[in-house]
């Protein structure tokens, strides 16, 4: 059985992401502490697969999974997950809301219920955790007298419910990837989006806009960018880019070696089949069979 390394302790939103893969084929699932380890785990062979989080519809991007793509032994994508954003305040039992002195959770977490612990806790501490259930291990253990969770950890620890589906924003999602060590990519499925890391060849004008034309130049839509300082050099970034298709598309696959030749480096970290399985639009002139044609023609061109 292969395993998948997630975001610990038990009862995070990572471990409810990772459960949702595993329903498919069946895996065992390792909990480990930071993002990092979670990869390092893959990396190292001791997980066959990691599954993090990579942005929050509320919170932006999980700079920790980026900084950890970019940098060490390459990992790519074969999945996303999205997940809606709800959240259980967990108690120690007998503990009424009066009695909440402190609680504490994830920040991407505190910052989604902000609101909710104004008005119902509006006396209590708030205190940053490494994850939501490293949260409720605290109240567990008396560090903290309540936890901002994933509904799952109710599951996992000797707690009580003290509030549920609470949240501020009704439609928040989280979006995870399932990470592997590289090898043979999911075959396209007609909804696909593929992600890459690209770190422009010179820091001049235009650069990254002359990167964002060889998409737009084969119809490529773009459905994410996101950028991230160069550690030590200050100034300089890099960028995180997803867009609709499946690199075995031709299209596709032309963008990448146009983006290749303008960058200094540039990180493949997948093709996988979108979450929401929206199809993939490809305008008139830019499908494969455009490209074979075009292709042929040029070939009879070359050899008169």
């Amino acid at each position: 059985m292969s395993s998948i390394a997630y975001l610990g302790p038990q009862g995070t939103f990572a471990e409810q992401a990772a459960r949702a893969f595993a329903v498919e084929d069946g895996h065992e699932l390792v909990s480990v502490q930071t993002v990092p380890h979670a990869l390092a785990a893959v990396r190292g062979k001791e997980a066959d697969l990691a599954c993090v989080p990579v942005e929050n519809s509320v919170e932006g991007a999980v700079t920790a999974t980026m900084d950890a793509l970019a940098d060490g032994e390459p990992l790519v994508a074969i999945a996303e997950i999205v997940l809606p954003v709800r959240f259980s305040v967990l108690v120690r039992p007998g503990t009424a809301a009066a009695d909440v002195r402190t609680v504490a959770s994830h920040p991407h977490a505190l910052a989604q219920v902000y609101g909710w612990l104004e008005e119902h806790l509006p006396g209590a501490d708030k205190l940053a955790a490494t994850s939501t259930a490293a949260a409720a291990v605290g109240v567990a253990d008396g560090q903290y007298d309540a936890a901002v969770t994933a509904p799952i950890a109710a599951t996992h620890y000797p707690l009580e419910v003290l509030a549920a589906n609470v949240c501020d924003i009704a439609d928040a999602v989280t979006r995870f990837f399932v990470l592997s060590r590289p090898g043979s990519t999911p075959p396209p499925t007609g909804a696909d989006r593929t992600s890459v890391v690209a770190v422009p060849e010179t820091n001049r004008t235009g650069v990254l806009a002359e990167m964002l034309t060889e998409l737009a130049l084969r119809g490529i839509n773009l459905s994410r960018i996101e950028s991230r300082p160069l550690k030590g050099r200050f100034g300089e970034y890099r960028f995180f880019l997803d867009f609709d298709g499946h690199i075995a598309e031709q299209r596709v696959g032309d963008a990448l070696a146009a983006l290749h030749r303008r960058c200094h480096e540039l990180r493949f970290l997948g093709s996988y089949r979108r979450a929401d399985d929206v199809a993939t639009t490809v305008w008139e002139g830019h499908t494969d069979a455009d490209y074979d044609a075009a292709a042929k023609w040029l070939n009879s061109v070359r050899n008169g």
